[in-house]
């Protein structure tokens, strides 16, 4: 999310001001607002792609780079990695999808992702649950703020993507599910 703070530099910076923006935008789905009262502008954005609309202070040297390691050959007579074995023959049954091919649920926002709703209680959903739109998934933290997260699809649970205290991005899948 980048957020253009206030047009005056005398003005100072209210934290609890951006706090209640973000809240709103996401209450209400949005992912741009642009305000302006009297001399004070704010506009903030969320989602993927996201560039910092400030620029950079002056005398900021940038990031470092990193040095490259050069690739090495293989010592002599260590053997070569060896081939993958041929793909078996295709069964009379078709296979049920890869857990790769199933839909997803992903991250409505960046923040901290937990399976529980406190440390040491099971998980809200696990391999194997049954989930329906308003099943909640997970919970995300961000800005000390805990977001319940609900399924927006009914199904089973083929796989969860992410464990427990990861950080997760704007849109990054969290759990496979098979639908149904």
């Amino acid at each position: 999310m980048t957020a253009t703070p206030p047009s005056s530099p005398d003005e100072p910076f209210d934290l609890s001001k951006l706090r209640e923006l973000v809240s709103m935008m996401e209450k209400h789905g949005l992912s741009e607002v642009d305000l302006r009262s009297g001399s004070e502008r704010w506009r903030l954005r969320r989602g993927p792609g996201d560039s910092p609309s400030l620029p950079m202070p002056a005398g900021y040297p940038g990031p470092m780079p990193t040095p490259g390691y050069p690739m090495m050959p293989f010592p002599p007579g260590m053997p070569p990695t060896p081939a993958a074995p041929p793909p078996a023959a295709a069964s009379a049954a078709p296979a049920p999808p890869a857990a790769a091919e199933l839909p997803a649920i992903k991250s409505p926002t960046v923040g901290t992702f937990y399976s529980s709703a406190a440390p040491g209680e099971a998980a809200f959903v696990q391999v194997g649950s049954k989930v329906n739109t308003d099943t909640v998934i997970c919970i995300i933290e961000a800005m000390k703020v805990f977001n319940q997260i609900t399924s927006d699809v009914t199904g089973t649970i083929a796989e969860v993507l992410v464990k427990n205290g990861d950080p997760v991005e704007y849109g990054q899948p969290l759990f496979r599910v098979r639908l149904g």
